[in-house]
Parts: structure tokens; sequence; C-alpha cells
């Protein structure tokens, strides 16, 4: 294999940004559409001032799920208005789902986060659901992004929980791709890591440590900072290009597994994800001074440490199995750790860091 590394064509981020989404239209196509969450149809949009209309520019609800139904409506909407680029503004599965059809509809995209909750703004590739929520299969779309644009004022309005989630999805980075670089396993973009996507993915994890908690409260409060923004860029840039430049691992095979679970459904990816950072850290037989600050900083920023707070109060271990079987089929990434692994030994990882996160809060 050869190194590989990916990008987005043009990463812009900043107080005020979304003002330039209309000229960011503009230079990849005429006429458009714009696949937006509820949220941003009825708030963001109708803010912006610009009239669409006169643009050629047609605006969609997202529908809730990225999945093979919404897929399809969203591609026939495409086709029906001749839209010569997408855009795709929400959270990450309005995004997901824009970017797939994009890539089957032979269109460029553009991203436009409106909450920092996952690292799926800047990467190629995406996650299809089924209608009821459940993991089915990672999509690899030919390019990234060609724009993603992020507007630091509309992110700090979120509700926190978003933040702290994305948070937990980039906390996965740089153990993931760590332990790509070690195994010399696959990357996301499907070859072995690159000196930029290990040194990014560490960026992205120093940066969460130093700046996490400062940032939570300055979103706690609605304002823009320059920690807050230092982890914006870390959850949706650093953590975009190192985990696909980098590689993946356990913490989101992990997190696949426990969607098998229907009381974990109503848990955004970057909680589940930071759970499974935990129990991959075990798998891992990671060093206890790595356990105790990882544990900490998601006491400390309020990630989940145990299967209750991913909403599994008394899962049997005939359900643990379920999720690490799931964790384990073997087109899963958390084959790149290193050793042999097993059901049985994810299964044990998943209940040793449920264990030590409910010792760490009694």
């Amino acid at each position: 294999m050869h190194k590989k590394a990916v990008f987005p064509g043009k990463y812009i981020q900043g107080a005020g940004a979304i003002g330039e989404l209309p000229g960011l239209m503009e230079l990849l196509g005429r006429k458009g559409l714009i696949l937006a969450s509820p949220t941003a149809c009825q708030s963001i949009l109708p803010a912006c001032g610009v009239d669409w209309v006169s643009r050629e520019v047609r605006m969609e609800t997202f529908r809730g799920e990225c999945c093979e139904a919404e897929l399809a409506r969203v591609a026939g909407l495409v086709r029906e208005c001749g839209a010569e680029v997408l855009v795709g503004m929400g959270g990450g599965k309005a995004i997901d789902t824009a970017k797939i059809v994009a890539d089957r509809e032979g269109v460029p995209v553009i991203v436009v986060p409106t909450i920092a909750s996952t690292d799926a703004p800047c990467s190629g590739c995406a996650v299809i659901y089924s209608q009821e929520g459940v993991f089915e299969s990672v999509y690899y779309q030919k390019m990234n992004p060609a724009a993603v644009l992020v507007d630091e004022v509309i992110i700090a309005k979120a509700p926190v929980r978003f933040l702290v989630a994305g948070m937990g999805d980039a906390l996965a980075t740089w153990f993931e791709a760590d332990s790509c670089g070690r195994t010399q396993s696959e990357n996301a973009c499907g070859g072995l890591s690159t000196m930029i996507g290990l040194s990014v993915a560490r960026l992205c994890y120093d940066t969460l440590l130093e700046f996490g908690p400062a940032a939570r409260l300055a979103c706690e409060n609605q304002v823009v900072t320059p920690a807050f923004a230092r982890v914006v860029e870390a959850n949706i840039l650093l953590s975009g290009v190192g985990f696909e430049s980098g590689g993946l691992g356990a913490a989101h095979s992990i997190h696949n597994g426990l969607t098998a679970l229907a009381p974990t459904h109503a848990y955004y990816h970057g909680e589940k994800v930071a759970f499974g950072v935990l129990a991959g850290l075990h798998l891992a037989d990671a060093r206890a001074e790595v356990m105790e600050t990882v544990y900490a900083f998601c006491e400390q920023v309020g990630l989940p440490t145990t299967l209750a707070d991913v909403g599994l109060l008394e899962p049997t271990r005939a359900e643990l199995m379920q999720v690490a079987e799931k964790a384990c089929v073997p087109i899963e990434c958390i084959h790149h750790e290193a050793g042999v692994i097993t059901p049985e030994r994810v299964q044990h990882a998943i209940i040793a860091a449920d264990a030590m996160g409910r010792d760490h809060q009694a």
C-alpha cells in the first residue's frame, strides 16, 4: 500500500462565515439545492438575507435519517431541479445524506455544519443507517467535499451537548490513528497513515485536553472565544483529516456495535464513540496514566464513562456480546488494533470500561 491523505477542497471557519455561502455556490454551479435540517430551514437560512429563489436555489428540509429511502428522495430532487451544486446544512446525518447524494449524482457538495458534533463535514465517507437508526454501512465518496463552511456564531448558539459530543468523536482520532500507524493498517482513504494524518490526529487530542473545558463554558454562554474556536476546529477539521488520513480503530467499531441495542439510539454518535474510546483503551492495555487522563477529561466535559451514560442501565452479558459481535464483523476497523480481536475480548473490555467508569463516579 502507498501512503494516502485526503482533504476538503476549501475549509472556511469564523464568525459570520455563512455569508460566503452564495459566492461559494456560484463558483460551483448555476442552479443549487440546499438540504437543511428543520432548524436551519426555519431560522438560519432566513437570517442570511439572501433571495435564494432569484439565485435558482431550492431549499429542502432533511427528514431525519441518512437511510436509503431519504437518499433516494433527495437524489430525485437533485434531478428534478437540475441542481449543479448540493449544500448539506445541519448535523451529521443531514451532511452525510448530502455527501452521498452528491457523489451518486455527480455534483459537488458544500457542507455547512450547524453543530460541531462530529467530524463528518470534512470527510469523504458517510454512514448509512436503517430507517430505525441501526448502523448499516460506510459509504465512501469519490472525493471529499468541495468546501466546508463553519460559522462559529451558529455553532455557539447550538446546545452545548452537541459540542461535547463532537469532542467525544474527536477524542478517538489520536488513539485510532496511533493504532493504525503501529500496526501498519489501512487508513480510511485506502492507504497507509501519513505524517500529516498522525500529526493532525495528535494535535486534535492535545487541543481537546487543553481547551475542551473552556470551550464547553463558552458554548454554555453562547459566546465565541479563542478556546471555543480551537475546539470547533479540532472537532471538525483536525478530527476529519486525522481519522481519514490516520485511520480508524476500536472506538468507532464499538460505537457501531452499541447501535445494535435500541436504548443507545437516543445518544449521539460522539457520545457512544467516547465510551468506545474507553473500552478501546482497556482492549489495548493502555497505560494507567493514559486511562486516568482520558477518564478525567470525559468527566470534566460531560462525556459518557459508563454504559448507563449511553442508555444501557442493566445490560445482560448476552446483550453486551451482541454489541461485541457486531463490533467484530470482518469488515470492521477494530481489526486494525494489535493482536487477535475476538468478541470475547471486546465484551470484556466493554465491561471493564464500564466498571472503571462507575468506580470513578462513586
